[in-house]
């Protein structure tokens, strides 16, 4: 079986790296240590059988995968199909995402998203289209650069940005590839697909780097239209969806600073406590009170990023009983302190 890009590459962290693949049967991927980021797989023909953290399911047409990082992942061409055609993308979420992809979960952080309604297929595969020609995008001669752009003036960042990828894209070998295979470097210069080749026709692309702050920000932008759109319209496709936890869910995402308790969860759609964790638990993979907290947490990353409330502020706004409280488990979410993640936000000069 040829080795490919996505085959052996355990992409670093801070990019944003995207591509599409028409793959036969024999193609696999594997990493028994996870990846730093996540991934994103938006299937168009065929079918592909994706495992990780202990959930195993087929994705077809219209279903969205996403796969967050640090956890053992295989994927392959699902048994008895003749192809898996699929755009993928590497990439670190946004906070606000987590609430949205919770009803769709499998397991801990394994999401099957679909099906998607067929009426927005074309859509979809627009924006990975646009997503890929915006991650070479690069600004008009006359703008400003762009380090001046992210400070709002001439003097230097606060914030450097993740080192700009030119040339070649060193591809990191992950553990699985086969003795003797020399590791594959990956070309990013000439347009990946030209234009008006539809995704329908176009074999495997990639990988595109989105290696400037603004492509990275703009394919960011287009993988969250993406898990807007299909979280926003998806049907279950196992038919295990309970909208008592749907229920539950919402009213969690729609106000994490608010006293929630199991308690009060439950009578809202109206279980018992020990019927509705039970529920909450078998559907979502995680406790009531662990998905307020994340909750609360993600809550509180929105407002270090947006506003100038003090760190105690924050807490309180976000649903914390003290400071204390609030950094331990922000820390717990995103491996550093409150304060630490706020000061490696870019600033205007």
């Amino acid at each position: 079986m040829p080795v490919t890009a996505e085959d052996m590459s355990v992409p670093a962290a801070e990019l944003i790296i995207l591509g599409h693949f028409d793959k036969a049967p024999g193609y696999a991927t594997r990493r028994a240590g996870g990846s730093p980021s996540w991934l994103l797989m938006w299937t168009q023909a065929g079918a592909g059988l994706v495992e990780q953290s202990g959930a195993s399911f087929t994705a077809g047409p219209g279903d969205l995968v996403v796969l967050a990082s640090g956890a053992a992942q295989r994927y392959r061409v699902a048994p008895g199909r003749e192809r898996w055609r699929f755009w993928w993308v590497h990439f670190q979420p946004r906070p606000s995402w987590t609430g949205r992809l919770a009803p769709y979960a499998r397991a801990p952080g394994c999401h099957l998203v679909g099906p998607v309604p067929p009426s927005l297929h074309g859509r979809i595969d627009g924006i990975f289209q646009r997503a890929l020609r915006d991650a070479r995008w690069i600004p008009p001669a006359d703008s400003p650069p762009e380090d001046a752009l992210a400070t709002g003036g001439s003097g230097p960042a606060r914030a450097a940005p993740p080192p700009v990828v030119t040339g070649v894209v060193p591809v990191v070998a992950a553990h699985e590839e086969p003795a003797g295979v020399e590791p594959v470097v990956a070309t990013v210069g000439e347009p990946a697909v030209a234009a008006g080749v539809e995704p329908a026709v176009a074999a495997d692309v990639g990988p595109a780097v989105a290696a400037s702050p603004t492509a990275r920000e703009l394919v960011l932008g287009a993988v969250e239209e993406v898990v807007v759109l299909a979280s926003a319209s998806a049907r279950r496709s196992d038919g295990s969806g309970d909208a008592r936890v749907r229920r539950a869910l919402t009213l969690i995402t729609a106000a994490p600073g608010a006293p929630h308790s199991v308690a009060s969860l439950a009578s809202a759609v109206a279980l018992s406590p020990s019927r509705f964790a039970h529920l909450f638990a078998a559907e979502t993979g995680s406790t009531p009170m662990r998905a307020v907290r994340q909750a609360r947490v993600r809550h509180a990353a929105r407002l270090l990023e947006v506003t100038d409330l003090d760190i105690g502020q924050v807490a309180t706004a976000s649903g914390f009983v003290s400071p204390f409280h609030f950094s331990r488990a922000f820390r717990q979410e995103y491996g550093l302190p409150p304060r630490a993640y706020r000061d490696r936000l870019p600033r205007d000069a």
